[in-house]
């Protein structure tokens, strides 16, 4: 493995540097906190400040959640096709900036560049997709038992959307909520990570530039009040939704928290998904979908294999493979176009993964690649073998880029291994008998399962868990119906 950390590459500037806003986003007005607080926004890569935003409070948050009620009646009285040419608007924005855009991730997560423009490139799907069902939000008429009477059930939206988005990635998440809500007539006040802001405030300003009517779209930027924030966007009665991405602790916190107001509520949560990989299936397809699905954003992400569960009479050939491909892999700044992997988000992140590999040789796994942090926020992508269900990664998803293979023998002990937690978001298999292929993934506890292939995530699919990986499904067809709200009509005298 390459022992190139060149953390220092100088980032690229941005074509229109007007995108790189450095203030909240209220009523279409680029505004500070009123305490004039700040926060630093750190790159992980070199540990430099990249800039600072404002340090909103429970006041900020009120505003924004005043003029998003100011807009509701008049953005969800539009007409679907009036929503639907904004979204269009949004997502030829988009597409046009889409390399300054994806230099905006990179300088705040850390992500190479040109997994970066991947984001960005499937982000705007989203736009597009909801974009067009928006004009497919179809009621029902149903027959009714009496003489004389009719029966119709109209669709309206839930109303104002308090969205709550992750740093892994800053721009995918906050556009897959926000266009769906949009879509359905709803106004949104977003909350992106602290650690990532710049993406988020990016879309507001292409929000502008598209025409969205003032207080459709609000950005508030916190770090140390998250908390406050966060409790008054699940308590205000103004508040219909709560739609958020994270940790389930948070989004159990946030339920909870949303409980007293009977909330709509939308969460996309923690995973720790069983990667499967059975003596039939094709070994060169199997160890690509394990880099894909493992490694992509050097490991941060909801629906990386966790677990993988490797056949026993392939399993010394499949991790020989595996630790070979991995050794190839290049460490360093997103910005050098060498580099396969990028950093960890900060130390917290590498805390943990360090906690989880040490954890797993102290009770017998062997590091056949990689296994420690050298430098800052950096991680060599590891391969670990000979694990075993004590260990701490079994039960823990490590958002790091850690392969934990486990040996089976037989079909019914991996199924029992791969359902064996209480977490059920995606899972894998590579299998080419197509038999087993239909039997695995009825039989898998997950909401997403991918068969011969590690890329699930798609604008069409409709994305979520089951357990306590989640609750309602974003993306697809379904992903609109979270932030509508039915109305039955029960018209007699006729």
């Amino acid at each position: 493995m390459s022992r190139n950390f060149a953390t220092e590459i100088k980032s690229p500037k941005l074509k229109d540097p007007s995108l790189f806003r450095k203030s909240a986003f209220i009523n279409n007005e680029w505004i500070n906190a009123k305490s004039g607080e700040t926060y630093s926004v750190i790159d992980p890569a070199t540990e430099n400040e990249i800039g600072k935003v404002p340090e909103m409070n429970v006041e900020d948050t009120k505003e924004a959640i005043k003029m998003a009620k100011n807009a509701f009646k008049d953005w969800a009285n539009l007409t679907a096709k009036n929503r639907h040419d904004y979204l269009l608007k949004l997502q030829s924005q988009i597409l046009e900036n889409q390399n300054d855009l994806a230099t905006i991730i990179t300088l705040e997560n850390g992500k190479p560049y040109s997994e970066a423009l991947g984001e960005i490139k499937y982000s705007a799907s989203f736009v597009e997709w909801f974009a067009q069902e928006a004009r497919r939000v179809y009621g029902d008429v149903i027959l009714s038992s009496l003489k004389n009477h009719k029966i119709v059930v109209e669709k309206q939206p839930v109303g104002i959307v308090g969205v709550i988005t992750p740093w892994n990635f800053p721009s995918a998440m906050v556009l897959r909520k926000i266009s769906a809500a949009l879509a359905a007539g709803c106004t949104v006040v977003i909350k992106p990570a602290p650690e990532t802001p710049y993406s988020a405030l990016a879309i507001a300003e292409l929000a502008v530039r598209s025409g969205f009517p003032k207080g459709v779209i609000n950005v508030i930027t916190t770090e140390k009040n998250i908390k406050e924030v966060g409790l008054e966007l699940c308590t205000n009665s103004d508040v219909k939704k709560i739609s958020f991405t994270g940790s389930t602790a948070v989004g159990k916190l946030l339920m909870e928290q949303s409980s007293s107001t009977v909330k709509n509520i939308s969460l996309e949560l923690g995973g720790n998904a069983p990667f499967i990989v059975f003596d039939d299936a094709d070994i060169d397809s199997a160890i690509e979908g394990v880099i894909a699905c493992k490694f992509r954003g050097s490991g941060q992400t909801c629906i990386c294999a966790n677990r993988i569960y490797v056949q026993s009479s392939i399993y010394a050939e499949f991790a020989s493979r595996l630790a070979d491909k991995v050794s190839g892999f290049q460490v360093g700044n997103g910005f050098d176009t060498k580099t396969t992997h990028g950093p960890l988000i900060n130390q917290k992140a590498v805390k943990k993964v360090t906690r989880h590999v040490e954890d797993a040789v102290a009770k017998g796994a062997e590091i056949l690649v990689g296994g420690t942090n050298r430098t800052g926020n950096f991680f060599y992508p590891t391969v670990l073998t000979n694990m075993s269900k004590e260990m701490v990664i079994t039960s823990e998803e490590t958002f790091g880029p850690v392969a934990a293979l486990y040996n089976f023998e037989t079909e019914d002990e991996v199924i029992n291994l791969a359902n064996d937690s209480p977490h059920g978001l995606a899972g894998y298999f590579y299998s080419r008998d197509i038999g087993r292929c239909w039997r695995v993934a009825d039989a898998l506890e997950v909401g997403m399962v991918g068969v011969n292939t590690a890329m699930i995530s798609n604008c069409e699919g409709p994305f979520g868990g089951i357990k306590e990986s989640g609750i309602g499904r974003e993306g697809s067809k379904y992903g609109i119906n979270d932030f509508i709200n039915l109305k039955y009509i029960s018209m007699g005298g006729l």
